[in-house]
């Protein structure tokens, strides 16, 4: 009985990740591939198209609507839907900033009223101290915060390809190497969560 619930409990854990970072990315692939060859108008509706579509599967995957990936889908259709009405493509380039801007706040502005909601993101990867979350909450805060003015700098100063390049092939390796950044932080205020057998 125990082993059948070990067995259950391992075999999710990496499948999940792995589809939520697919989800992720494949919206993106197709906003590039699409704007390389039909611009970016075409790569908007394709992009607003597809965070549907992967909005749609990852209910299917969890039987739940994060609430991440939600406001991320919605965050598209509004700032997609107005750079397709308007045929103004600087709205689809100021989504990623008000997104990050949101995170940014909406992690740094929780400390005040001893919300961690960084919790929500991270909890079933580890457990940490008080003082832990509080100090990885600064650190994503200010990195979303920062990432924020980086994409205002980027889709303001160079041209819509150059966005679109760091869009795609950027953003997304910064975070990823931020996140491992923070691994020496983790293990430094991780608390060990011990199983039944042992306790």
């Amino acid at each position: 009985m125990t082993q059948s619930v070990k067995s259950q409990n391992a075999k999710p854990a990496p499948a999940i990740p792995l589809m939520r970072l697919l989800t992720d990315l494949g919206p993106l692939i197709l906003f590039f591939a699409s704007f390389e060859v039909y611009g970016i108008f075409v790569a908007t509706a394709a992009f607003m198209a597809a965070v549907l579509v992967a909005l749609g599967f990852g209910y299917w995957r969890e039987r739940k609507v994060l609430p991440m990936p939600l406001f991320t889908a919605v965050l598209v259709l509004i700032f997609g839907g107005l750079t397709l009405y308007l045929k103004n493509d600087m709205f689809i380039k100021m989504k990623p900033t008000v997104l990050y801007a949101f995170f940014g706040v909406l992690l740094i502005g929780g400390l005040s009223f001893n919300r961690l909601f960084i919790k929500y993101v991270f909890a079933q990867a580890f457990e940490l101290s008080e003082t832990g979350w509080r100090k990885l909450t600064w650190r994503w805060g200010l990195f979303f915060v920062t990432l924020a003015g980086v994409n205002e700098a980027v889709w303001r100063n160079f041209s819509t390809s150059t966005w679109v390049d760091f869009k795609v092939w950027g953003i997304m390796p910064l975070i990823f190497l931020f996140a491992l950044a923070q691994t020496p932080l983790v293990l430094a205020h991780q608390i060990e969560e011990r199983s039944d057998d042992e306790s």
